[in-house]
């Protein structure tokens, strides 16, 4: 796989991985378009520019890791996976399907090349807190990445690998919050409040770095920052907006978990074009 860092490049690949997102979604009729639309400037930072890896060496044992905490959006992981050659671009619309190795949520028993199983909230950044103590004991240079829903971090658990990771000093985990301001019921604030975000994360003893979650270049400077980070973990506060890039999905909280119809899909693809 060819990574690159030209920021017109990637806004090309984001803007094809949202293409994905919106027919795999469509065809399945039912998934979360909302959430995966939000983080793909993330998700496409990260394969094509800031992360180790290889699609032909998936278990190559200096990889970085990839953690999709909010499995539910999944969609957006699947189709930079295939468009990176993990796996095949020509059935990423079996989404949801009996059989299909896209299923509703992240499963390495259908994709061994994901790096955990994902979407029961909560639970993914316990999982990039071993693999990152992990690579400690075994002098790794490898990285794990865990992105994570502002809903989500309403859990305990978060809190718990929080703490871990802060008093480990897991300089190689960064947290990724895709801040899109809505969960399943609706906003956030009016549901848990997370403000002041960025003062907790600090709480916990984490570097922190904010930044607009679809800018490319912000994404790309806020990641070369946590890899300069030492002696702490850094949580990475990704300001964006749910259903980005498709007007009348953008910051409606109906666009979660909700299907397009066939018409929706044809106008949301006209946008994207």
């Amino acid at each position: 796989m060819q990574r690159t860092a030209d920021v017109g490049e990637l806004q090309e690949i984001a803007k094809g991985i949202r293409r994905h997102i919106i027919t795999m979604i469509g065809a399945a009729g039912s998934g979360h378009p909302g959430g995966s639309l939000s983080a793909t400037e993330i998700i496409v930072t990260l394969y094509w520019d800031a992360m180790r890896h290889d699609p032909a060496n998936p278990e190559w044992p200096d990889r970085d890791r990839i953690i999709l905490s909010k499995g539910h959006a999944c969609p957006v992981l699947y189709s930079a996976m295939a468009e990176c050659g993990y796996t095949p671009v020509e059935t990423l619309n079996t989404l949801r399907k009996l059989g299909s190795i896209y299923q509703g949520h992240p499963d390495r028993r259908f994709i061994p090349a994901l790096e955990a199983s994902t979407g029961s909230l909560g639970g993914g950044l316990s999982i990039a807190m071993g693999m990152g103590l992990a690579a400690r004991w075994d002098k790794r240079p490898c990285r794990a990445y865990c992105i994570l829903g502002d809903g989500e971090i309403q859990e305990g658990q978060i809190w718990e690998a929080a703490m871990f990771g802060a008093f480990h000093k897991l300089d190689n985990v960064v947290a990724i919050l895709d801040y899109n301001h809505i969960q399943l019921d609706g906003f956030v604030k009016d549901i848990m409040e997370l403000e002041p975000v960025v003062a907790k994360w600090q709480a916990f003893g984490w570097h922190t770095v904010e930044c607009d979650g679809h800018s490319i270049p912000a994404l790309q400077a806020a990641f070369a920052e946590a890899a300069s980070v030492k002696g702490k973990p850094t949580a990475l506060i990704a300001h964006t907006i749910k259903g980005k890039g498709v007007s009348f999905m953008e910051n409606n909280p109906k666009w979660h978990g909700v299907a397009p119809s066939k018409e929706e899909v044809e106008l949301a693809l006209k946008e994207l074009a």
